[in-house]
Parts: structure tokens; C-alpha cells; sequence
């Protein structure tokens, strides 16, 4: 029987995998905690899509990692507007982008209803406080501690056990 995770790390992977995605899920596993991330949670065999959705579905928190090439991504969009469709407490953290720079280019070959339910996520994290990063200047440290500080915060207003 599947254990859900408590925390679903959304991110673009050529972007953030390797750095912040990989590092935060790292910091959760230390804490005792339960992260899904894609490539070190999923096991030869899983079905990717069913797989992901169960876990966005059973997740305590989200985190949505935004980087200048996101809204590029089907499955980030689809995971963060399901995310947003369950209800789920998001902590974003922008990446060398600006909220206000997330946007929906739709090259007319998303179903209009899809399209809309990426339009309404992005507007919905747009508009939610989260953490920001400038990979010039700052330090990949300071933002996993902050994050993970974040996630523990989140999760004992929830009422949950850390």
C-alpha cells in the first residue's frame, strides 16, 4: 500500500531538479518528513500520471517552484492547477522570475478548458506570498532552510505531527 507524501514539490526539472527541487526534497527527508518528487519517489512500474495526481490529491502542502521556463510545461501547469483545484496550501518560490511574470502562452493547441484552469492557477499563485530567489546573488542554503521552515509552519497550523 502506497504511504502519501506530505509535501508534492512541483517544478519545471531542467530548471530546478538538480538545485532547488533536489536540495528541498533532500532538507524534507532529513526532517522526517514524507516530499514527493518526481524522480526520486516514482519506482519502475508506477503509472506517471495516475502516480502524481494520488499524490497532489493526498498532499498536506504544495510547493510550486517557479523558473523563467514553467508556464512552458503541460505537466507543471496541469500539477499546479490541480493543486489549486484541491485546495491545497502553496508555497511558492520564484526562481529568477517575478510572479507577475507567469503567464499562459497558449499556442492554440490546449483545449480551451485546459487553458483556463492554467489561466485561473496562475493567477491564484500570482497573488499568494512566497519566497524569492535570484540565483546571481543569493545562496541555494538560505532558500531551502527558509522553505523548509515554511512547509513545518504550514503543516502545524494544519494540526499535523512533524
Amino acid at each position: 500500500m502506497r504511504r502519501w507524501c506530505d509535501v508534492f514539490i512541483n517544478h519545471r526539472g531542467v530548471d530546478t531538479k538538480r538545485t532547488v527541487a533536489g536540495l528541498l526534497y533532500d532538507r524534507l527527508v532529513q526532517m522526517k518528513m514524507r516530499p514527493f518528487l518526481d524522480a526520486k519517489t516514482m519506482e519502475p512500474g508506477d503509472k506517471m500520471i495516475e502516480t502524481i495526481n494520488g499524490a497532489i490529491v493526498h498532499c498536506k502542502v504544495g510547493v510550486a517552484i517557479f523558473s523563467p521556463r514553467y508556464c512552458e510545461s503541460y505537466f507543471c501547469l496541469h500539477e499546479l492547477a490541480l493543486m489549486v483545484e484541491n485546495n491545497k496550501k502553496i508555497i511558492p518560490i520564484f526562481c529568477d522570475i517575478k510572479p507577475s511574470d507567469l503567464r499562459f502562452e497558449d499556442d492554440k493547441t490546449c483545449p480551451p478548458d485546459e487553458a483556463e484552469r492554467f489561466r485561473r492557477a496562475l493567477r491564484e499563485v500570482r497573488h499568494t506570498v512566497g519566497l524569492s530567489y535570484n540565483s546571481l546573488d543569493g545562496n541555494w542554503s538560505d532558500l531551502i532552510t527558509g522553505a523548509s521552515e515554511f512547509i513545518v509552519k504550514n503543516m502545524c497550523q494544519e494540526g499535523d505531527q512533524i
